[in-house]
């Protein structure tokens, strides 16, 4: 199977995964288990599968966040909220969104479940070795209701498919804040402002990572990509969706186009119904 199918796919599925960050019942549902408000949930929703972590593992795995506002946040959620019981109350508040966001007709339909069966099969064919996100929320049992089998999946999906990218981002000697500023330069991914204000950027860091790019002869003094830039990307992303492969050719051609076609309606839902902030992604 074509490398490119399986990129594709990865990146049509992202939305349905990616929405929890942005539902306010999976903020609300966190706090509830004694999170502190703010962007402290993200930071605990999404590691709380690796258990009582410190501030070095998780920005290790999340990569492109400045070190200092993952310190800020753990681990002091431990403090005051159990891993585990994070973890709960995630998939509880991304429950809760997609029953908001795509109905509970849909979720309960047919297709969903088949996606579901499919999305699980595909994760049959991912690998534990140095995948530490995926590795620990593969350690998770698997949801009952068939449309958390589905996020479940997909949020294994996402996270070994991730864990291959920060893999190829060192590859390429891009640091954090490199990976970040040339992906937003490429305009597939935040804008500057997004990506600044959420990954806790300064301008200050922000133009000294461009300056440094330009001494690599990777980006122009106003922040461009140069075509040996452009071709560094293009490098990572393809080395990323080589490293991604395995789980969809064990699913096969023919189950990917069928997950695709079973969830391109969910996707174009959520995000008609305003999954997404406006202004945050190019």
């Amino acid at each position: 199977m074509d490398p490119r199918l399986a990129g594709r796919t990865a990146r049509l599925l992202e939305p349905l995964h990616a929405l929890g960050y942005f539902a306010p019942e999976v903020e609300a549902e966190v706090i509830g288990a004694g999170v502190r408000k703010g962007r402290a949930t993200y930071f605990a929703s999404r590691a709380a599968a690796m258990g009582r972590v410190g501030a070095g593992p998780v920005a290790a795995t999340f990569y492109v966040f400045n070190p200092s506002l993952v310190a800020h946040f753990i681990p002091a959620a431990w403090e005051s909220a159990a891993p585990e019981d994070v973890v709960a109350a995630r998939y509880r508040g991304v429950s809760a969104a997609w029953t908001r966001l795509l109905g509970e007709e849909a979720l309960a339909s047919d297709e969903v479940a088949e996606a579901a069966d499919l999305a699980r099969t595909a994760t049959d064919g991912c690998t534990v070795p140095g995948r530490p996100l995926y590795a620990a929320h593969a350690d998770l049992p698997w949801p009952d209701e068939p449309h958390m089998v589905l996020f479940h999946a997909l949020t294994l999906l996402r996270e070994h498919r991730g864990d291959g990218h920060v893999a190829a981002l060192i590859g390429a000697d891009l640091s954090g804040i490199e990976a970040l500023v040339t992906h937003t330069a490429t305009g597939k991914g935040f804008t500057q402002p997004a990506a600044q204000a959420t990954r806790a950027w300064s301008d200050e860091e922000w133009s000294a990572a461009v300056a440094g790019l330009e001494a690599r002869g990777l980006m122009t003094p106003t922040g461009q990509l140069t075509e040996d830039g452009v071709a560094l990307r293009k490098a990572v992303e393809r080395r990323t969706e080589e490293s991604a492969y395995a789980p969809w050719d064990h699913l096969g051609e023919a189950g990917t186009h069928r997950l695709t076609d079973l969830c391109r309606p969910l996707v174009t839902t959520a995000l008609t119904n305003g999954a997404f902030p406006a202004g945050v992604f190019a």
